[in-house]
């Protein structure tokens, strides 16, 4: 069901994007570059990409996008607040207009994570933001990816819809 969604979501924000310039950067920890990697395969998408982030460690999230350190390494670089700073530090890194970042734990767990737990934040220019918490429980790594993916593309979308050109 994921990989429907991430298909239908792409869609859906290739037409959002349609009569527009705006060009996305992405901050990505949990996800590894899948994000950026559905713009790039997408033929409408693809040229929406300006660059994209994978910083996994707490060290590449400090020195890649610029996250504070005490934040980076409070909950082993994942929370709400890590995900905001990922995708400020992205806009701020780069030359796009709207950033998505994805923090979290995909698992198998490890000391108390909560296996499943994704924040996504994305950001742009101006003074919009848009969060979400996501909980997909303990589904499986790749699942909790695709659910990731299929997350971020919709938080774009409405990022997108919401944003003043």
């Amino acid at each position: 069901m994921p990989r429907v969604e991430i298909e239908r979501r792409k869609a859906k924000l290739a037409r959002r994007l349609s009569d527009r310039s705006d060009r996305f950067v992405t901050a990505e920890s949990c996800t590894g570059g899948r994000i950026a990697a559905v713009f790039a395969g997408d033929a409408a998408l693809g040229p929406r990409l300006e660059r994209g982030f994978v910083a996994y460690s707490t060290d590449a999230k400090c020195e890649q996008l610029g996250v504070e350190r005490a934040l980076a390494e409070r909950n082993e670089g994942v929370s709400g607040a890590v995900a905001v700073a990922m995708a400020r530090g992205a806009l701020r890194h780069s030359m796009a207009d709207i950033a998505i970042a994805a923090t979290g734990f995909c698992g198998p767990q490890e000391k108390d994570e909560e296996v499943g737990l994704v924040f996504l934040a994305c950001a742009d220019r101006g003074d919009g933001l848009w969060e979400q918490e996501c909980h997909f429980g303990e589904v499986g790594r790749e699942a909790v990816l695709e659910h990731s993916v299929a997350a971020a593309l919709a938080l774009m979308a409405e990022a997108v819809r919401a944003r003043k050109t």
